[in-house]
């Protein structure tokens, strides 16, 4: 470097400069000289490194390396090269100005610190696009939230280096120091580590993944989980409004995982129904109309092409109240679609109340005015 800088100040005096506009137009050249080189290195990165990198991770049969070492985080890398050719040709450009080579040296240092935190960011940022885009398994829940704290950590180094580089410290000094200050790091981190404990426990019990369709009542929703963080759930409802819950708040409380229904082969729905007892007798082979129009249903239900008959449809009594007396229907529906799923019970209810009328029952119904009147015998006519 310095045959070079020596060669620099014989060509400037042999073009006829002298005195101190000698050292003034050397060290214009050199500052030249060094923002050329890292324009040259950081060209060469983007257009020959990137390339042929890329085309090496195509030809692989593997997946990981075309997602690690894809387009944007080998740019992110290659954005550091010409900082470094700066920061290492700092001090041969300017050699006699010590207080502004000390100055660049420091803000060079520090442009380095944040784009490789960046880069990194970028890579562990990467690293999620190998899960799937629908279910994540409990293995890829797990390195989602380790890119979580990899990022935070990323993050809080980055930052200390930043601050030694500034006051001119030894950045293991600064961490030594840190440790008075745990306890109020832990503090101010609170809900990130109460985040990946449940987050850890969501999906080590296998409880949640992205893409499950989940009810959490006591937050109003009702949809798909689209993103599982450190601290928050991403639910995206059925009305496209989006609530966020805390994973803390799915561990604690409780909530509704319709993952069992959508892997099984049908969709259970249980109706209740509530006939007037005024309506109940016995005809005349002395069995009642409402025994009859039950056996009806069960066998009706199973012969239905909508209802999954190896699932054993049932129709039975429930507990009577002054709602009249209750008939429950459970049964299983081939839809799980939520619009295919409605229609089809919906036609189903239909037919049930339409039916009730052939067999002598009457579903209760009370209006807001209606006053309460004696039960007549059946001999006393109709209401």
């Amino acid at each position: 470097m310095e045959e070079i800088q020596i060669w620099i100040e014989q060509l400037v005096e042999t073009c006829g400069v002298t005195g101190d506009t000698v050292n003034f137009v050397t060290h214009t050249i050199l500052v030249l000289l060094a923002f050329a080189l890292a324009f040259l290195a950081g060209w060469l990165c983007s257009k020959l490194l990137i390339p042929i990198v890329l085309r090496l991770t195509k030809k692989t049969e593997t997946k990981w390396d075309d997602v690690m070492f894809n387009e944007r985080v080998l740019k992110s890398a290659c954005s550091i090269v010409p900082a470094i050719v700066i920061w290492q040709l700092l001090p041969w450009t300017f050699f006699d100005f010590p207080t502004v080579r000390e100055v660049l040296t420091r803000l060079t240092g520090i442009y380095i610190t944040i784009m490789s935190a960046r880069t990194l960011i970028v890579f562990s940022d990467s690293m999620k696009q190998l899960e799937s885009n629908t279910q994540r398994s409990a293995r890829q829940q797990y390195m989602h939230s380790l890119c979580g704290v990899l990022k935070i950590i990323i993050i809080f180094i980055a930052v200390i280096v930043v601050v030694a580089i500034i006051i001119d410290k030894n950045p293991a000094t600064l961490f030594a120091g840190l440790g008075a200050a745990s306890a109020i790091l832990m503090l101010a981190f609170q809900d990130t580590i109460k985040g990946l404990v449940a987050g850890i426990r969501l999906t080590s019990n296998d409880m949640l993944h992205v893409g499950d369709w989940i009810t959490v009542a006591s937050a109003g929703a009702n949809g798909r989980v689209e993103d599982i963080t450190l601290t928050t759930v991403k639910v995206r409802n059925f009305d496209n409004t989006i609530v966020t819950v805390s994973p803390q708040t799915l561990v604690d409380g409780s909530f509704q995982n319709w993952i069992g229904m959508e892997q099984n082969e049908g969709r259970k729905q249980s109706r209740r129904i509530f006939f007037d007892f005024r309506s109940i007798h016995l005809d005349d082979d002395g069995v009642a109309n409402i025994t009859k129009f039950r056996t009806h249903l069960e066998q009706w239900l199973r012969e239905n092409p909508k209802v999954m008959g190896d699932k054993n449809p049932l129709v039975r009594h429930a507990e009577a109240s002054q709602g009249g007396c209750c008939m429950e229907l459970t049964f299983w529906l081939h839809a799980q679609a939520w619009n295919d799923f409605e229609h089809d019970t919906a036609d189903i209810m239909e037919y049930v109340f339409a039916a009730a009328n052939e067999y002598g029952l009457r579903i209760y119904q009370q209006f807001p005015d209606q006053k309460p009147t004696l039960c007549p015998s059946r001999a006393g006519g109709e209401l």
